[in-house]
């Protein structure tokens, strides 16, 4: 490598970024500590305004750093708001996904929807379920943060949906169910629980939504699987 090799002296201001590059593994776990805490509340913020109303401005100020300080880590505003839908989705798994992965077909199916409503009840957000918010948003804007949103929630659809078909493989769920529907009405009644949660600060929003989520999956689970 062309650094191997000794140089000059008066080359060595030259060499300085190559000798900086060599300390980075060193400090990347304190910058990687310190970009998750300046994201965690970029969520938060984005949460309550909209990413539109986040900027490096408002976050500098409210972290008291420097623009600068925010520039190594978010190069643009589309970066930071990138990295933020991404920061999102770390915590919706770690909330939602993950304490239910052991589980398949129905059983899987309703936990994944009670731990959403938790996540929404709970206020893991101050604003609420960060990606109802993003995806209300965003529906109408076209960018890298759009389809960024978009995948994930494509990726959430398609979780519901591959618990309800391994449901109904299994026997648990008819065979005459549109799991693909199933798994549209479930997302639209949790979305409308977290609606009414946050407008009319509607403090049964989510036990409603709870209801009717679990009455929709009883309706389509088989005589044996109801009410389990």
């Amino acid at each position: 490598m062309k650094n191997a090799s000794p140089r000059p002296a008066a080359s060595q201001p030259a060499q300085r970024p190559a000798a900086r590059a060599t300390n980075l593994p060193s400090r990347r776990p304190r910058g990687l500590k310190t970009r998750r805490a300046i994201l965690r509340q970029a969520v938060n913020i984005a949460s309550l305004e909209g990413l539109e109303g986040l900027s490096i401005g408002k976050l500098a100020a409210t972290l008291r750093i420097s623009k600068s300080g925010l520039f190594a880590h978010f190069g643009s505003k589309e970066d930071l708001q990138c990295a933020v839908v991404d920061q999102a989705r770390d915590i919706f798994v770690e909330k939602v996904i993950r304490p239910a992965a052991q589980l398949r077909g129905l059983p899987l199916l309703r936990a994944l929807c009670e731990n959403w409503l938790c996540y929404g009840e709970q206020k893991t957000f101050p604003g609420g379920c960060f990606f109802s918010a993003a995806s209300l948003e965003f529906d109408d804007r076209p960018g890298r943060v759009r389809e960024r949103i978009v995948g994930l929630m494509k990726k959430w659809l398609g979780n519901l949906e591959h618990a309800a078909r391994d449901a109904q493989s299994a026997g648990e769920i008819r065979k005459d169910v549109d799991v693909r529907q199933l798994a549209f009405e479930i997302q639209a009644l949790a979305m409308g629980g977290n609606w009414s949660s946050r407008l009319f600060r509607d403090q049964n929003a989510f036990r409603s939504a709870r209801a009717a989520i679990l009455q929709r999956i009883d309706q389509v689970a088989t005589p044996a699987q109801s009410r389990k």
